[in-house]
């Protein structure tokens, strides 16, 4: 493998090998580019994952110390784990259930669309779908999502037969076991779906699409790529003029590093991301770098959120097959006379035993909770995700009275939700309850949401600079040379599951990357 030398200030610095990162040095090392990525965490493999929901939790989740405040439940159930994403190679695409789906063409307008509304700091996308339409075609080929490119779809488990036989009797026309990154079918060295039903816990089998086995041996074997595993970075330095000229970071010693750079891009995720560019504050950036509009670590979004869970009088073992086996789509197009803007998807979820006793009713106890434990192999269940409203004040800040073991702040996560999300949230949990009574539910169960992956915003694109961080390719406007790459840059969040069209703005931005280079223009 390459080492490239600490001094050499030629090459593009990484921070954060997930979708993004992890795409983006893939990309830009086809391209010729060297690249040093840079993960906090170590890597893992799909022999090394492990079938157990909290063993594997501890193995791959982001567990350094961080702070909530607000008024979501989150603050009151899991103060210390405002949302679940994982430190490894690879990051969260280790963890994600696999679903990919495009943003719809309202979404990149949402501000032209839904109009002023009150208490959301709503923005619409410096771009639109049309101009990420090639780029989302070849990200949908490059992780093999099914429905698409001729790929066939995933066989439906009892989880989404339950959800179908509902849906149908609603009346619901979109309803299938969804676009998914997860080969149906053998596909470009990896095999097909084995149906083992711990997709959250890493893919043992390799069927889905993550960085750790694709993109980054892909990079690998290009001789561009130095990988550096547990390597924590603390901050990112510039020279006189304001131009980035590198990193410093922990290695997995403890020892400080520093690492020259031609060109630093940020994809730690929408919580470590805005963290980093603070951390980094100077006497020429006193709030942090890419600030000078104030936007950084605004606008965080985590998409509305909650489940619906339902009791049959036969057995349907959700827990057999994929974990997100399906989805509902009719709901997600804009439609205000539900009482709100935006919409939603009902996508099937099942839980394994110790993780649906933390989060079913979490705190909860006593005979109705232990009565739903108790027929879990007869329960049926689905996740509800839908677009949330930005909002300045939801946001990450660096809490100076708690600090990691390297004595940094730690990121202090902020948010409440807007009038908005809690009608869209009433409105999914009723039509989630009609789906299953529909389909001879028993009883339902509404569960609260809980820690997501679906971390969006805090370093916004914008068309102009005081709105944002970001222009539309992810470079920042403070400084040319400085790059967002994760969903930290979504303007909005829109309804749809993130990782898709995170991997196709990293293809994007890595030939802007790679044409700027050439053009000596960073």
């Amino acid at each position: 493998m390459p080492s490239f030398d600490f001094n050499d200030d030629s090459v593009v610095v990484i921070i954060g090998s997930g979708a993004g990162g992890g795409t983006l040095a893939n990309e830009l090392t086809q391209k010729g580019v060297k690249v040093v990525l840079l993960e906090a965490g170590g890597r893992q493999s799909p022999a090394t994952f492990i079938n157990d929901e909290w063993k594997s939790f501890v193995q791959l989740a982001w567990l350094d110390p961080r702070t909530t405040s607000g008024t979501w439940r989150v603050a009151k159930d899991f103060s210390g784990l405002p949302a679940w994403i994982c430190k490894t190679v690879g990051g969260t695409t280790t963890h994600w259930a696999g679903a990919s789906l495009r943003l719809q063409a309202h979404e990149f307008k949402a501000r032209s669309t839904y109009g002023e509304i009150k208490g959301a700091n709503l923005l619409d996308w410096p771009l639109t779908l049309k101009e990420l339409e090639p780029f989302y075609s070849r990200a949908e080929d490059k992780m093999g999502v099914t429905r698409t490119h001729g790929i066939p779809g995933l066989p439906g488990n009892n989880n989404f037969k339950v959800m179908y036989a509902g849906a149908t009797k609603l009346g619901y026309k979109e309803c299938h076991t969804g676009r998914m990154a997860i080969n149906s079918r053998p596909r470009h060295g990896r095999g097909s779906c084995l149906q083992i039903g711990f997709c959250f816990q890493g893919c043992k089998s390799g069927a889905k699409w993550s960085t750790l086995y694709t993109e980054i041996p892909a990079a690998e074997a290009t001789g561009k790529l130095d990988l550096r595993p547990e390597s924590h970075v603390v901050r990112i330095e510039h020279d006189a003029a304001g131009k980035v000229t590198g990193v410093v970071y922990r290695d997995k010693d403890g020892k400080e590093q520093r690492q020259k750079a031609r060109v630093v891009c940020v994809a730690g995720n929408s919580i470590e991301t805005p963290r980093l560019l603070l951390l980094s504050a100077s006497s020429k950036f006193p709030d942090g770098l890419a600030n000078s509009s104030g936007q950084v670590g605004r606008n965080y979004m985590r998409h509305m959120t909650g489940s619906v869970y339902a009791v049959f009088k036969d057995e349907v073992n959700m827990y057999r097959g994929t974990t997100m086996a399906g989805i509902i789509g009719d709901e997600a197009p804009n439609n205000p006379k539900r009482g709100f803007v935006g919409g939603y998807e009902m996508e099937t979820l099942s839980l394994g035993v110790p993780f649906m006793a933390a989060f079913l009713n979490p705190g909860g106890w006593g005979a109705d909770f232990t009565w739903w434990l108790d027929n879990y192999t007869h329960m049926a269940g689905m996740w509800l995700v839908g677009e949330d409203m930005p909002r300045e004040t939801n946001r990450v800040t660096l809490n100076t009275n708690v600090k990691d073991k390297w004595g940094n702040p730690v990121p202090n996560v902020h948010f409440d939700d807007h009038d908005n999300d809690i009608r869209m949230r009433d409105h999914a949990f009723g039509q989630g309850e009609a789906v299953y009574k529909a389909a001879g539910a028993v009883k339902t169960f509404r569960t609260p949401p809980y820690p997501s992956t679906h971390n969006l915003g805090t370093c916004r694109m914008s068309a102009k600079a005081r709105d944002g961080v970001c222009n539309k390719w992810g470079q920042t406007h403070d400084i040319k040379n400085l790059f967002i790459s994760d969903g930290s840059q979504f303007t909005t969040g829109g309804a749809e599951n993130p990782t898709l069209t995170i991997v196709t703005l990293a293809i994007r931005q890595a030939e802007y990357i790679a044409g700027q280079m050439k053009q000596r223009a960073i």
